[in-house]
């Protein structure tokens, strides 16, 4: 029986059906909710402004806070609790540097790879790297 189950979430579809799949099939456990807000990079983007917030922890909490209050509405649908952490960095190493601490994560497919090998466009990035750097089993809900 598994205990603690991760699951990363972003304000994506999929993700909000990863963290469904989780609460339904994983009744007994506890489970937790990531949202790493990403740092800055070649491509800038919104993580570009939280350097230049006084206090980049704080910064990154409200920028999680839609996707919290979606994912707490979730599993209020279903009369459950979960917990809710902050990552700050690239996801997929966020959550593969988090997994010893659960015993699985669940995970949303992406499809937003456009141009790249079929199954990252099927699966996603993220999905893909996590599910082959995981020390820990990792479902992957579509």
């Amino acid at each position: 029986m598994l205990s603690k189950v991760l699951v990363p979430m972003d304000d994506s579809e999929p993700a909000g059906h990863a963290l469904e799949y989780a609460l339904e099939n994983h009744p007994d456990a506890d489970v937790t909710v990531l949202h790493v807000v990403g740092v800055p990079s070649m491509m800038m983007g919104v993580a570009v402004g939280l350097t230049l917030e006084e206090d980049i922890s704080e910064a990154a909490a409200e920028r999680a806070e839609p996707v919290f209050e979606r994912a707490l509405e979730i599993a209020d649908d279903r009369d459950r609790e979960i917990e809710t952490i902050v990552g700050i960095g690239h996801p997929a190493r966020n959550v593969v540097d988090r997994a010893d601490d659960y015993d699985t994560v669940v995970i949303g497919a992406h499809g937003s790879d456009r141009g790249r090998s079929t199954r990252r466009f099927l699966v996603g990035n993220v999905a893909e790297t996590v599910s082959k750097r995981a020390p820990i089993p990792v479902t992957i809900v579509r």
